[in-house]
């Protein structure tokens, strides 16, 4: 059972979806900019109010405090392919983010 709170919406159909493409490609592109070899680094405030610099995109996405459902699935492919490959956490958050965009135009 999931509980939500007071300040939650409900919403569905069209608006849903486009709120959960949103989160998502939101997320992709805050990791985006590390990518390739002109990638850059990003300045992390940690938990325990540490500066970590870093351009590892599943770091960076673990320092990211996000609430979104469909957002927090993003992460969760990065993560994942941390743990079963260890390698390409961008990349494949980069490819989800850009698979949602591919899904956006065609429910347009």
């Amino acid at each position: 059972m999931i509980v939500l709170s007071e300040e939650s919406q409900r919403t569905s159909g069209k608006d849903a979806q486009n709120m959960n493409i949103t989160a998502g490609k939101a997320v992709a592109e805050s990791v985006r900019t590390t990518l390739g070899p002109k990638g850059m680094d990003k300045m992390l405030v940690d938990s325990g109010g540490s500066v970590v610099v870093t351009n590892d995109g599943v770091t960076i996405l673990k320092e990211m405090d996000i609430d979104h459902p469909a957002a927090n699935m993003i992460v969760e492919v990065s993560e994942t392919q941390e743990e079963e490959v260890g390698d390409g956490t961008t990349s494949a958050v980069v490819v989800a983010g850009e698979l949602l965009d591919q899904a956006e135009e065609l429910l347009d």
